[in-house]
């Protein structure tokens, strides 16, 4: 029976006491599996985070506790440290404030204000990073990124077929990838910090004279690796929708389609598997929650990725990322242009606005890539215990194969010299682990937990619906207009529903919902800022997006039509259905 902790859960301490599901939702929006978090995230990136801080500047090692506080984990739900994040703010001179605005929603969420603290005060630190600032802002590139995607595609080049390995050898291949997830994170830092210096000065220094430029600025970046997937699978729907045969075969039922089209032996089936191919290779890793080891992927559940082409068919040419992306492109250099023109004469003024926009284009996309590179890392750990798993059930020791994600780190030798003890323990622990599903994580803990016993069960908290003429504030993420019919998705299982031109409403987003934004008119998600998945997705995409509209799944009615202007932040309500 589910106690007042998980497991795997971890206790604030008086050090690191603040943390918030701002920016950890596109994470990981479910609780996490006890074999993801013990296996991968413990020895991952949860070291890899405190190398990439110390590495920076922010911290020394000895200033965590042991386990390190890099993140937060209760209830079995993924939290990041607000004290972590904000004295990047506070010792680089930028302020905490910056951090907040650009990752964490302080607009639909109460936020505990920054407290100093005398150990927060390092004039060393802010010292060194003065010079890190300094390089973030005239960087062209950040070369450990690109030899990491190097590295990410030698794992994958290097899979074998895992049928023919044993069961030691497969735990072996999961064990030696364990140091990548540790290595691979640490650049996840440089990027995600150097990501909010652009984002933390464009307000202030074009918000009085344009308050929608700040979100222009940041739009047609190009090369973003969340927007590839989206370019990819647009390229299979184009094949799709221009083929009689394939067109057919999508009109009737997904499951099977890929051995049915395999049996056809026409040019346009083969130019389709191809690329299906080509996509898995590239991006078959990816998936809902896919930092998770436990959730699905496009690889181990291909149907996810019909369900999204079978959508795209449908739109036109002029959802094209490419066509999106130069219309982004080309805006923000006409908007660029005029600011330097008002800003003529101030020298200052206009280096501070060249080298925040030329930083955004850095680190957004080294932001986007090294989550790609890490999650290949993931993916080649899941395909092995995918596999040990189905043997485990053919063997009779688990009832499913996603059950093997129920053991803890520490279990796993134990129970492969000796499956039967531990059949009743996973199916309880399984039990547990669901109930999880039904709770609704706290947005903030400030120095404690509350029990789980008091936490709020999803859906039971009331919310005053919207009526028409109603205006909802939100943050000015993706620039543009759209009016069109609101569809609720609060997860991916039934992505059909979105019809070319609906406004997506969802909790957040994370890559996996990419896809949909091939089709959507616009995007508003009920957290989020100026540097969450949504936002950077939609501006490569073209499509207005407003996130931080609070309880915007639950306010706003399936079917109601919807005015998104991404430009202010505003969401007004035009018709109930």
């Amino acid at each position: 029976m589910l106690g007042d902790r998980w497991i795997c859960d971890r206790v604030p301490t008086p050090r690191f006491s603040g943390y918030t599901r701002g920016n950890a939702g596109e994470v990981m929006a479910e609780p996490v599996s006890p074999l993801a978090w013990t296996f991968c995230w413990e020895p991952g990136p949860v070291m890899g985070c405190v190398e990439g801080f110390e590495q920076m500047g922010v911290f020394d090692a000895m200033e965590y506790g042991d386990p390190p506080e890099s993140f937060g984990l209760f209830g079995g739900y993924f939290y990041n440290s607000l004290t972590q994040a904000r004295l990047f703010g506070v010792r680089s001179g930028a302020g905490w404030q910056a951090i907040d605005q650009a990752y964490f929603d302080t607009t639909s969420q109460a936020i505990p204000p920054y407290v100093e603290e005398d150990w927060h005060n390092s004039p060393c630190k802010t010292e060194k990073l003065g010079t890190v600032m300094a390089w973030m802002m005239s960087t062209d590139c950040l070369p450990e990124v690109e030899l990491q995607k190097d590295e990410a595609q030698a794992l994958r080049d290097s899979r074998p077929d895992l049928s023919t390995l044993t069961d030691l050898q497969l735990l072996a291949r999961a064990r030696s990838i364990q140091r990548h997830l540790r290595v691979m994170f640490q650049p996840v830092v440089w990027a995600s910090l150097g990501g909010s210096v652009g984002p933390g000065i464009l307000p202030g220094l074009v918000g009085e004279i344009d308050p929608t430029a700040t979100a222009k600025l940041m739009t047609g970046i190009g090369d973003v690796d969340s927007a590839d997937i989206a370019a990819k699978i647009f390229a299979i729907s184009r094949i799709v929708a221009g083929s009689p045969e394939l067109n057919a075969a999508f009109d009737g039922d997904l499951d099977g389609l890929l051995d049915r089209v395999a049996e056809s032996g026409s040019d346009d089936a083969a130019r389709f598997l191809e690329a299906v191919d080509e996509f898995m290779y590239l991006h078959g890793s990816r998936g809902p929650n896919e930092w998770d080891i436990y959730q699905w992927s496009y690889e181990t559940r291909p149907k996810m990725l019909l369900q999204v082409v079978e959508r795209a068919r449908a739109a036109g040419d002029e959802a094209d990322p490419a066509r999106t992306v130069a219309a982004g492109a080309a805006e923000r250099a006409r908007v660029l242009s005029e600011l330097a023109q008002k800003f003529a004469g101030n020298d200052e003024a206009l280096g501070a606005l060249h080298a925040a926009v030329h930083t955004i284009g850095v680190f957004m996309v080294a932001r986007e890539r090294c989550k790609s590179n890490n999650i290949r890392a993931h993916g080649e750990v899941r395909m092995c215990f995918s596999e040990l798993g189905r043997r485990m059930v053919a063997a009779g020791h688990l009832d499913h194969e996603r059950q093997i994600y129920m053991l803890l780190a520490d279990e796993l030798d134990d129970f492969f010299a000796d499956p039967a003890p531990f059949a009743t323990t996973l199916r309880e622990r399984e039990q547990d682990y669901l109930a999880l599903y039904e709770l609704e994580p706290p947005y903030i803990v400030d120095g404690t937990v509350p029990p789980l016993s008091e936490w709020a069960r999803r859906g039971a908290t009331e919310v005053e619906p919207v009526q028409v003429g109603d205006v909802l504030h939100g943050v000015a993420g993706s620039p543009g207009s759209v009016t069109g019919t609101a569809r609720v998705l609060l997860d991916l299982s039934d992505p059909t529903c979105l019809e070319p031109g609906d406004i997506l409403i969802a909790p957040q987003t994370d890559p996996s919902w990419t896809p949909l934004f091939l089709t959507a008119g616009g995007v508003v998600t009920n957290i989020g800022a100026v540097g969450t998945h949504a936002v950077i997705v939609s501006r490569e995409l073209g499509i207005p997006c407003v996130p931080s509209i609070a309880d915007a799944t639950k306010r706003i009615p399936d079917g109601a039509t919807i005015t998104v202007n991404g430009s202010l932040g505003t969401v007004t309500i035009d018709a109930l259905p």
